[in-house]
């Protein structure tokens, strides 16, 4: 049995001076069994705990490290660009050559503004969304997660369409009041929001690939009847692809789809580690942002030197012809390894993936598209799972709605060890 006395101190300590003792809810563990594990160190695919444990990581940071931990390009690029200062409040070279990269490798933007996380940007593009069109309402779906903003910070009442409730004490219902909730993979929704709300929305906010509650994998079609309606509407669509962006394809679930949407959210991978986020558009509605425009934004360590030079040794490796491809082969590898297993036993579980990016579901469902889908009961089976890989060496993130990651940086021996103790951690949950 693996030792976490030292990583049980520290966190006895945090909860002394940090709510919780952590900065994030789900690093509590609270999901799972024990205390949070404390990292000290990590390189390629593996992390090291401050007991010394080793783990191979497909947590990989919740998804921005596509390259692995403490990639030497990437670590290179940092430490020549940090030695000439850190921050500046003020332009610097890096943030016009990693914008220039992205946009001129992703068909759908035109512009970007960079932010500090995920959060930042989706907020951003909402308030981007309500300046151009001049409409005040926001569409989002269950299920799906734009950061910690107040007016998102929202679940669904009854009914096929109907403004959404706070789910965060804090937030005044009026703030929320903008924001209509509908159940993803549902048209008849939508018709009925827009015809209920339509002059009055500016944007249909949607993570194309819904990885923040399960992996929720939305039929093309439904998302190819978004860009219609939307058209048909004059509303804007919004892709948050704070996950999915440059996690599936460079282009994200936009190219993935081959879906262009009116406005984007990035984070994640365009920081190599670092804080970052984005929000990009054609140049006709990013030109409505301040200093172009009326929409006001602003953010002293946006465009940050250190998060752009980290960015931009990240994404020159994500370029390289074949790059996606070998990652979606071994997230494939490791899943039908996996999943073969559970189907010989007969257990009820599946594994989802697209791309990189995979899904343990314990349930025998191998279709899950709504959150209501997810059946709640199936959290203390994963922490059985969860307790068991560890003491395999194995590590993902500590919540059965959590996805995992493949980085380039996984060698087939980790994908093989780690299909193993899966395989033994299933056995275990279901004995």
């Amino acid at each position: 049995m693996i030792t976490r006395s030292k990583s049980e101190a520290l966190y006895e300590e945090a909860k002394k001076y940090l709510p919780g003792g952590v900065n994030s809810p789900v690093r509590a563990f609270r999901s799972v069994n024990g205390s949070p594990i404390y990292f000290e160190k990590g390189k390629g695919s593996k992390t090291w705990d401050a007991d010394g444990n080793e783990y191979i990581d497909f947590c990989c940071s919740w998804g921005p490290l596509i390259l692995g931990h403490a990639d030497d390009t990437v670590l290179a690029k940092v430490s020549s660009v940090m030695a000439n200062g850190t921050s500046f409040g003020a332009p610097n070279k890096y943030e016009t050559e990693l914008a220039k990269l992205i946009v001129d490798n992703h068909r759908y933007i035109e512009k970007i503004r960079f932010v500090n996380s995920g959060t930042e940007a989706a907020m951003s593009a909402i308030r981007l969304a309500r300046g151009y069109s001049g409409k005040n309402k926001v569409v989002k779906f269950e299920g799906c997660y734009h950061g910690h903003v107040d007016s998102l910070m929202v679940k669904a009442g009854s009914g096929l369409a109907t403004l959404g409730t706070s789910t965060s004490a804090g937030i005044p219902e009026s703030f929320v009041k903008e924001t209509i909730v509908l159940p993803l993979n549902n048209k008849e929704a939508v018709n009925k929001a827009i015809e209920e709300y339509g002059d009055d929305i500016a944007c249909i906010a949607i993570e194309p690939i819904p990885a923040n509650n399960g992996l929720l994998l939305q039929d093309k079609e439904f998302l190819q009847f978004l860009r219609q309606r939307c058209d048909e509407t004059g509303i804007l669509l919004f892709f948050d692809e704070v996950i999915s962006g440059f996690r599936v394809s460079f282009e994200g679930a936009s190219g993935y789809y081959g879906i262009k949407p009116d406005m984007i959210a990035f984070g994640k991978i365009i920081g190599g580690g670092f804080p970052v986020g984005a929000y990009g558009a054609s140049s006709k509605v990013m030109d409505h942002v301040a200093p172009d425009g009326p929409v006001y934004q602003a953010g002293t360590l946006s465009g940050n030197p250190v998060a752009m030079a980290a960015g931009i040794a990240q994404l020159e490796q994500c370029l390289k012809p074949g790059f996606y491809d070998a990652l979606a082969a071994k997230a494939q590898s490791l899943v039908n390894d996996v999943q073969s297993y559970a189907d010989e036993q007969g257990f009820p579980f599946h594994m989802f993936h697209v791309g990189s990016i995979f899904w343990m579901s314990f349930s025998n469902k191998n279709r899950v598209q709504s959150a209501d889908e997810i059946d709640p009961k199936s959290g203390e089976r994963f922490k059985i799972f969860f307790d068991e890989l560890l003491e395999q060496g194995i590590y993902v993130g500590p919540s059965s709605y959590e996805v995992g990651f493949i980085s380039s940086a996984h060698s087939n021996e980790d994908l093989k060890k780690a299909a193993g103790a899966m395989k033994s951690a299933l056995a275990k949950a279901y004995a």
